[in-house]
């Protein structure tokens, strides 16, 4: 492989191997100074981005700079990419676990509550059971796993960690991420580089504590074995090897299908696509995927599939409504629209930037077009499924190994092919020349680190400028918890959302409803007349068990940045309930209400 880079370090000497630690020191002390100096008790609609202290950008942009003059300098140890990359990743997924006292999102406290369930019922249930929810046990690899290392750590839940999931399952990707880079280049700049842009670039939120967060890391690491161990190459080196690497990849593909949905398409589609290549057309690894995610669809997962395949059917095709958002995910405000555009540009950036790597380089366009492929093979499943209005930000997702090696491609130089490199060796083109050194620092230096902080600076109100929606401060979690502490079995608990800490807690055994959900007209009847329309929704349940309305800043936070109720109409709702005489106040504190309808008949508890 050819080398990207004909400069001289600059430095020599011990010197010059020790300089990189400087500016990521300073980054990382500015960080930890940032963090203490961060005050997250009041957020506003932009989330943690006002919120932090000045300390952690500029030490944001320190650490960008010391990585991009580190890296562009082929001589020196790639330790030192990676000590950056580290230190990325610290500033970017740890930062929230460090200032945050609770784990953030409501998806991933609704995933605690299934591990919880399956260590209570001590086994998988059924839609008669447990309803919608039985979704979750049809697919129970990622939840049957964090029970097992629930019991292992011997911690009262997995909330005592998830908040450091992100951390974890971005450390994850790593190694695959690699192995996958370096069957194609053995830069080392263009490879760090591209570690770094698919992390920034990697902004969907997929990093949380849930399933998808353990497929994806599965997924690129089938693609780094299938790249690297079935090309024609590898294939003439014997069967015997190639046998235990299809092993391998099938552990990895059943870990895959019995803990994700989506993921197991995703990466029949890749692998098809890999297909297409003449140095990858070895059917082992696609015919594999496709009988066990076959046989897990028609068996473990068939009651689920057998209820949605006609939504999944007439989703097909409908290209517009899959990336449709629809009621209640539209951006609403300032904070939050800001906070979506910072989204979209990131995205368009790294895709425009991999679009110009592909054009530019085009000894790179020949030697990793396995890559392209890969990159390019979650586009067709636009067609094939909204997945919850969330398709968008899945193909996003699984276009990011590939679609980062080729933005990182085009901040660098042109790669020549070998001969052309070995010529230029044999006619001195490598001497540090003085012409050499003045055009160090022209357009060809400015203009890729302007990109790369313009992209890292992005990369945080992309990922946490909805913190005002994922963040349930402590006070919040103590009222839910609260609720479930004192509900009997067989209650119901009313709520606008599911926006809120616990809000499948005993699912098994209390209802929930939330009312947002529901058509427009009976929300515009809610907003009407509150207590009235909320009292006849929960008159059904009987005693002993009780059913409770419960309002806290989450699902307000939630309803007005996504266009549903605004803050005046949801206050309107809480004092309806409070002044009227069929509810009775449990709870309150500066997170929350939480009341109780009465219950006609025998003393009111």
């Amino acid at each position: 492989m050819t080398d990207l880079s004909d400069l001289p370090p600059a430095w020599s000497g011990r010197r010059a191997l020790a300089w990189p630690g400087v500016p990521l020191l300073v980054a990382l002390a500015l960080w930890a100074y940032a963090v203490r100096h961060t005050d997250v008790s009041r957020l506003d609609d932009y989330g943690l981005v006002s919120a932090l202290h000045p300390a952690f950008w500029a030490g944001l942009v320190v650490l960008t700079t010391g990585f991009f003059l580190t890296v562009r300098d082929a001589r020196r140890p790639g330790a030192w990419s990676a000590a950056y990359v580290l230190g990325l990743l610290v500033m970017e997924r740890a930062t929230q676990a460090v200032l945050y006292p609770t784990p953030l999102y409501a998806w991933a406290w609704k995933h605690e509550a299934v591990i919880d369930h399956l260590l209570t019922a001590g086994g998988l249930q059924t839609a008669d059971q447990v309803g919608d929810m039985a979704v979750y046990d049809q697919w129970p690899g990622f939840f049957a796993a964090q029970a097992a290392l629930q019991r292992l750590l011997g911690v009262d839940s997995t909330a005592m960690y998830m908040a450091w999931w992100p951390l974890v399952s971005s450390l994850m990707l790593l190694l695959p991420l690699l192995l996958i880079y370096r069957t194609f280049t053995e830069d080392r700049r263009l490879i760090w580089t591209a570690v770094w842009l698919f992390y920034v670039a990697n902004w969907v939120g997929q990093d949380y504590f849930s399933p998808q967060s353990v497929a994806y890391a599965l997924h690129v690491g089938v693609l780094a074995v299938v790249l690297r161990r079935f090309g024609r190459s590898a294939v003439r080196r014997g069967q015997p090897r190639q046998a235990v690497w299809t092993v391998v990849i099938t552990v990895m593909v059943v870990a895959i299908v019995i803990s994700h949905q989506l993921t197991p398409g995703m990466l029949v589609v890749c692998l098809l696509a890999l297909c297409l290549s003449r140095r990858y057309r070895d059917w082992v690894p696609v015919v594999t995927t496709v009988v066990i995610f076959l046989a897990w669809c028609l068996t473990a997962a068939l009651p689920f599939l057998s209820a949605a395949m006609p939504d999944m059917i007439r989703s097909i095709g409908d290209v517009g409504a899959n990336v449709e958002t629809g009621y209640g995910a539209t951006p609403t405000g300032t904070g939050a629209i800001m906070t979506s555009w910072a989204a979209r540009l990131l995205s368009g950036s790294v895709l425009l930037l991999a679009a110009v790597g592909v054009w530019r380089q085009r000894v790179l366009r020949h030697r990793a077009r396995p890559l392209l492929l890969v990159a390019a093979a979650p586009l067709p499943m636009f067609a094939a499924s909204s997945y919850g209005s969330e398709m968008i930000f899945r193909v996003l997702l699984f276009m990011l190994p590939g679609a980062a090696f080729f933005a990182a491609a085009a901040l660098l130089p042109k790669v020549r092919t070998l001969a052309a490199d070995a010529a230029a060796q044999e006619a001195g083109e490598r001497q540090a020349t003085g012409p050499a050194r003045a055009r160090r620092w022209g357009t060809g230096t400015w203009v890729p680190l302007a990109a790369l902080l313009g992209t890292t600076l992005a990369f945080v109100p992309a990922y946490s400028g909805k913190d005002r929606i994922n963040y349930f401060p402590p006070q919040e979690v103590a009222l839910v918890r609260q609720l479930f502490d004192q509900a009997p079995d067989g209650s119901l608990v009313v709520a606008a959302n599911r926006n809120y800490p616990d809000a499948y807690a005993d699912y098994w055994s209390v209802d929930h409803y939330w009312f947002l959900d529901d058509g427009r007209s009976h929300v515009d009847r809610i907003v009407r007349k509150p207590a009235a329309t909320l009292a006849r929704d929960m008159a059904g349940v009987e005693r002993p068990a009780r059913a409770y309305f419960l309002l806290t800043q989450g699902q307000l936070a939630n309803s007005e940045m996504n266009g549903q109720l605004d803050r005046a109409q949801l206050e309107r709702i809480q004092k309806s309930v409070a002044a009227s005489p069929r509810f009775r106040l449990v709870a309150e504190n500066s997170a929350g209400w939480l009341y109780v309808l009465k219950q006609s008949g025998g003393a009111e508890r």
